[in-house]
């Protein structure tokens, strides 16, 4: 394993580490959520079968929308004619993560 102070040039090398972060974290929390949701409702007839669609929505989150946020990102640095940092792909793809995590839980959508 590489150490992570490797500079990006091309936007294909920013977009890629910066959504195997997003993607990466938000699978880890998706398997801790659909682990808890499992223990909870293993009795529930309907209920064991929960954490799959919480799988499910860990893959596809940061498949749709973590693509897009990742290439504007990229696209941004590349303009900018800026490299990147691997550590700074790190906390831009669990950045993602964790303000789709905080919107998610501050139900502040819902207010709008």
């Amino acid at each position: 394993m590489k150490p992570l102070h490797d500079t990006l040039y091309t936007f294909g090398e920013m977009w890629y580490q910066i959504f195997l972060w997003a993607l990466l974290s938000s699978v880890v929390i998706h398997i801790a959520a659909a682990a808890i949701s499992f223990a909870i409702l293993r009795r529930h007839r309907i209920g064991k079968f929960f954490p799959l669609l919480l799988l499910l929505m860990g893959i596809s989150s940061p498949v749709t929308t973590g693509a897009v946020n990742s290439a504007v990102i990229s696209f941004v640095y590349c303009a900018a004619n800026i490299t990147m940092l691997e550590w700074h792909a790190l906390v831009w793809g669990v950045g993602q993560t964790a303000l789709a995590a905080g919107i998610g839980v501050t139900r502040i959508l819902a207010t709008l």
